[in-house]
């Protein structure tokens, strides 16, 4: 009998990702998605063509159209199946739209987190909890660091003990989050928690900007993918803030699901660990426009806002040595050149 996968957020990028890498395994997946991406960002955020594309290729994937806040239907599928793997990433994503409906962002990163890992301790507990959490919950703390500007990104000296990127001794305290730090935070903190105090296998990865072209992007969420998607489409683009040299590290969806797949085959006690491009992926705004244009041969629109967002990152880089020394066979697949050729190429085709 093949083990049995839950995922949230399956429509997602990571989500989808995840559904696809796990049944090419040969698990058999359960996914749960109802589109809120759509109630968040509109209608071009819908998630709904990637529902259709893994209903179709894949007759061993199970949908389940349920909101993760409703705790009785959550247990109902936790009671139907024997899961060996959970991987949460469903969220409510953005800064901003955390600031218009702080109650809603609230339930669904945190309280229905704790919903799926009550469920998770009750039905199947033997298994590994994954929840995909955020560079956020350090809030603006990064932006501490004496950061130097250089002609087009911001940098941190060589000497400094944070230049090969933030890990994971960084303090998530004294600091401002945004509402969407703070919710996802609170998630991050019990889902080590269920692992420390109950003995549970369960991984928290701080993600830094995960993409790829299965990437629902919108303009509150999805920083690379809507930028390309602007410059292909035509659609002007707005730097908020920093001048436009903020530095954001950017890891492809296949390699973050990867990184799952190492931690669930010897899984730890409530660990957390710091996940993105690294040094190896990074990039800034104005980086990132001209190689876009580059590779595309449009020229960006772009306007300027510059009042930057609340809790936003002026610089940063994800340092990965935690993960990789627990995991030493874990290796990137795509590197930053890489990931822009990928997300443009399927933008081209997509806008032209």
């Amino acid at each position: 009998m093949s083990k049995k996968v839950l995922v949230t957020g399956s429509s997602g990028l990571v989500g989808s990702e995840a559904v696809r890498f796990f049944i090419k395994l040969g698990f058999d997946v359960v996914g749960i998605d109802n589109d809120a991406r759509k109630y968040f960002f509109g209608s071009a955020a819908s998630t709904k063509e990637n529902k259709k594309l893994l209903l179709r290729d894949f007759k061993n994937y199970i949908h389940y159209n349920s909101d993760i806040r409703n705790q009785k239907k959550i247990e109902e599928i936790f009671k139907s199946y024997n899961f060996s793997l959970i991987i949460h990433t469903a969220a409510q994503p953005s800064h901003d739209w955390s600031a218009k409906e702080p109650l809603t962002d609230f339930s669904i990163n945190a309280t229905a987190t704790h919903i799926l890992l009550e469920a998770y301790r009750k039905y199947c507990s033997q298994a590994v909890f994954i929840f995909t959490s955020t560079n956020k919950v350090y809030g603006d703390n990064p932006n501490k660091l004496p950061l130097i500007e250089k002609n087009t990104r911001y940098e941190i000296a060589e000497s400094n003990i944070f230049h090969k990127g933030i890990n994971e001794t960084m303090s998530l305290d004294h600091c401002t989050h945004s509402i969407f730090g703070v919710s996802k935070t609170a998630a991050d903190l019990m889902v080590q928690e269920y692992g420390r105090y109950f003995g549970l296998k369960t991984g928290v990865f701080r993600g830094g900007c995960i993409t790829g072209p299965a990437h629902s992007s919108a303009k509150l969420h999805g920083f690379l993918a809507y930028l390309v998607s602007s410059i292909v489409s035509g659609i002007p683009y707005t730097i908020f803030g920093y001048k436009g040299k903020q530095v954001r590290d950017n890891i492809h969806s296949f390699d973050i699901v990867n990184a799952f797949y190492h931690f669930y085959k010897n899984p730890r006690l409530g660990e957390a660990y710091n996940m993105g491009g690294s040094r190896h992926s990074n990039i800034s705004v104005h980086e990132a426009i001209s190689k876009i244009e580059q590779i595309t041969g449009k020229k960006a629109i772009i306007k300027y806002h510059p009042k930057s967002r609340i809790g936003d990152h002026i610089w940063y880089i994800s340092d990965v040595s935690k993960f990789q020394r627990h995991y030493p066979k874990w290796k990137y697949t795509y590197n930053g050149n890489q990931i822009l050729e990928e997300l443009c190429r399927f933008a081209i085709t997509k806008y032209t």
